[in-house]
């Protein structure tokens, strides 16, 4: 298992953006992967009641693309994550500062699901104005913000972060608990969740994968108060060296 300081210490948030979320043309698992959970979460914000003014992101990493479809239904977002060089990635990027990465291809293909691929820009200005805090989170912690609180919201969105965090089924079903104090009651929680998957692999290094089957995910879940409204398995078939993912499981719930 991939404990926490290996995250802080040694996951390069620069050369994980570059494999998994860069849109080239050599790269056609992580591609098939992302453009499948892009199209996920433009589905599932699109659910009647899925909107409100406030929505956390429980393991942002250093990306934007959970973020692309949300932005549309909230009017403030404040992204966690526990790795801080994950966080410094984040701010650069919605700072717009030089050498952040860039989103231009991602944002289009979501607006191209919502029907205008020419509103790119203006979608990145909208998830910059929005996201008004970054800060420190840890799933495993009863108050995963500690020592701040943070009042509860109408919306969580966690996307492939609580099976990387997670090193066995008893914690993840317990971080479950931790991150839906974050959610009010009749709030949301909108999940991305690879199946099957034991490790993801980029830059020479291996993270660990809690291997995960969507029976359980839904039990974690309603155990940790939450009912289940919308839960679908997408197969993914494609094996390569950078993961073993078996499925994706895209799941919306109500506390």
């Amino acid at each position: 298992f991939t404990e926490a300081d290996v995250y802080q210490q040694s996951f390069n948030p620069q050369a994980y953006l570059k494999e998994f979320y860069s849109m080239s043309d050599d790269k056609e698992g992580a591609n098939t992967l992302l453009m499948q959970n892009l199209r996920s979460l433009h589905k599932m914000f699109s659910l009647d009641g899925l909107k409100g003014d406030t929505l956390i992101d429980v393991g942002c990493g250093p990306t934007i693309y959970q973020l692309l479809s949300a932005c549309e239904c909230f009017q403030e977002i404040i992204a966690l994550d526990y790795t801080d060089q994950n966080r410094r990635e984040l701010e650069k990027w919605l700072r717009n500062e030089e050498g952040a990465f860039d989103w231009v291809p991602v944002v289009k293909y979501v607006c191209e699901l919502e029907g205008d691929r020419e509103k790119w820009a203006e979608k990145q200005e909208k998830v910059r104005k929005k996201v008004k805090q970054v800060l420190k989170c840890d799933v495993t912690k009863a108050n995963p913000t500690g020592p701040v609180s943070l009042p509860p919201a109408d919306c969580i969105v966690s996307t492939l972060c609580l099976e990387g965090a997670c090193k066995d089924l008893p914690t993840f079903r317990s971080a479950l608990k931790n991150i839906g104090t974050l959610v009010k009651p009749g709030g949301h929680l909108v999940m991305v969740t690879v199946l099957g998957e034991t490790y993801y692999a980029f830059n020479q290094q291996v993270f660990s994968c809690l291997c995960l089957e969507k029976h359980e995910v839904e039990a974690a879940v309603e155990a940790a108060g939450f009912e289940v409204r919308l839960s679908e398995a997408q197969p993914y078939a494609l094996i390569d060296e950078t993961m073993d993912c078996r499925g994706v499981l895209a799941l919306v719930a109500r506390r």
